[in-house]
This record gives C-alpha cells, sequence and structure tokens, in this order.
C-alpha cells in the first residue's frame, strides 16, 4: 500500500510500505539497513557500503555517493531509494527520483543520529528493531569525562587542510566527549584551514582521520613541526560514522579519551 511520506527535507512522496526493494546510496545507511534485518531488501549499494563485512559482498554495487550508474539502478527495479543530504548530491536524487521515490535524510548531531535510525525503522516496518538499536546505541556512548574542556580538531584532509566544523555529526561526537572544536563556528561545515590557523587555535588535541583521507603514523611528523605541544592522535573515522556503527563506537570513544 502506498502512503503519501515526508522525508527529512521536506520533500514528499508516495512510498510503498514496507518497501521490497531497497537502493542505497549511503553507507551508513546500508549497515543500519542490515542492523534491523532488511537482508532480503536491501538488492543495491554503492562500493563505499562495506559493512557488515561478509555479508553485504553479496549486493550488488550501483556506484559511488557523488556518482550512481542510473542504469544498473533500473535494472535493479527499486521501490524504494534511500540517500543522505550530505553523502549524495542533488543531481543525483533529482536524477533517480524518476525511477523511484528516493527518500533522503539528514544528519547533523547525534540527535539527528537517533532520527535516522528511527526513519529507518519506521520506512521498512522494523520499529521493534529500530527502537532496540537506538537504545544499544545509547547505552554505548560514553559521558564527557572533561571537567574542563580540550581544543579539539578532527581532520579530515591533506593538501589542503580540512577538518570537521559545526552541525555536523562529528563535532557533535567531539562534544559529547568533552571537546570544544575552535573550528566549530565556520561557514563551511568542512573549513580548509591553514597551519597559522591551526597555531592560533590553541589545539589540545589533533584527531587524524582513517578517512576519508588515510592519515598513518607517518603523517604525525607533518603537523607536529608546527603544533609541538598538541597531542596527535589516529583514529578510526569509521567509528565516526552515525547509525548502526554507534552502537559499536561508544567503548572506542572511551579510549580515545583516555589518550
Amino acid at each position: 500500500m502506498a502512503n503519501l511520506i515526508t522525508d527529512h527535507l521536506g520533500r514528499q512522496m508516495n512510498i510503498s510500505m514496507p518497501p521490497k526493494r531497497i537502493v542505497s546510496i549511503c553507507p551508513a545507511i546500508t549497515e543500519t539497513l542490515f542492523a534491523l534485518g532488511l537482508d532480503k531488501e536491501i538488492v543495491g549499494r554503492t562500493k563505499y557500503c562495506i559493512f557488515p563485512q561478509g555479508i553485504v559482498e553479496k549486493v550488488p554495487i550501483v556506484g559511488g555517493t557523488k556518482e550512481v550508474n542510473v542504469e544498473k539502478i533500473r535494472e535493479l527495479q527499486p521501490d524504494l531509494i534511500l540517500a543522505e543530504k550530505e553523502e549524495n548530491t542533488e543531481e543525483i536524487v533529482h536524477t533517480l527520483e524518476k525511477i523511484a521515490p528516493v527518500f533522503v535524510l539528514e544528519v547533523q548531531s547525534i540527535k539527528d543520529a537517533y532520527r535516522f535510525i528511527h526513519t529507518l525503522g519506521f520506512l521498512t516496518n522494523q520499529q521493534q528493531e529500530a527502537d532496540y538499536l537506538i537504545a544499544s546505541c545509547k547505552d554505548s556512548f560514553p559521558t564527557p569525562l572533561h571537567k574542563k574542556k580540550l581544543n579539539a580538531a578532527y581532520v579530515i584532509w591533506r593538501k589542503p587542510y580540512m577538518v570537521v566544523g559545526g552541525t555536523t555529526y562529528i563535532n557533535d561526537v567531539l562534544h559529547m566527549l568533552g571537546f570544544y572544536n575552535p573550528f566549530g563556528k565556520e561557514d563551511s561545515r568542512y573549513p580548509i584551514v591553514s597551519k597559522e590557523q591551526f597555531t592560533e587555535a590553541n589545539i589540545d588535541v589533533l584527531l587524524l582521520a582513517s578517512e576519508p583521507f588515510p592519515f598513518q603514523e607517518k603523517h604525525i611528523a607533518e603537523f607536529k613541526a608546527f603544533l609541538p605541544n598538541t597531542k596527535i592522535v589516529l583514529v578510526d573515522g569509521e567509528m565516526f560514522w552515525y547509525g548502526a556503527r554507534m552502537k559499536l563506537a561508544g567503548a572506542y570513544f572511551e579510549k580515545i579519551v583516555d589518550k
């Protein structure tokens, strides 16, 4: 039965509920759908949808998050396509909605991440599983351990250096961990930052993410050259994904705080 549904961007569409053939073009969506027990309904994914390992590989790849194979998706005959505002482009959404309804989710905070899980549960008639996953995530997340907030920047790219700004899930996670992001008030969600800006920010902790740029041990010396008094920590960027990954992330975050 088709239902008139409004997505997170306020777009209305008719969706057959529950959908039987779902294409996901966002890694966090794909992983969360599997966590909700929708193995049989997922018929397409991106090449970046790598979780859960050992299971997701069976699902056909339809491209990436910024470029998709439209004809491949058409051949899969989805009755619902799931996208995320930041991960996917507006152009892709407009193109794919000619094939099937495209529900766009949006996540800019931890609160939004719980809404994200709840929405996926609602759309797929897996509300009970979604409620359980949300409860598990909330139980996993640690409470802030710093009485005095430390300045912390989360670096996602090199040449040019790019960091996480405000209105992002990762920024909210940093705040939850007891950190203050000095670049949180920049206009861009992922601002480009110079060496001088890093120095002027008086950063206590610099987090170098493993993705999208694969920062490694060899890059620590590069930052130490202009941030000699800053604690520099390599972090698993995948643990900063929202959705089902949040259930695993709590214990990992506590290790970061301990460092």
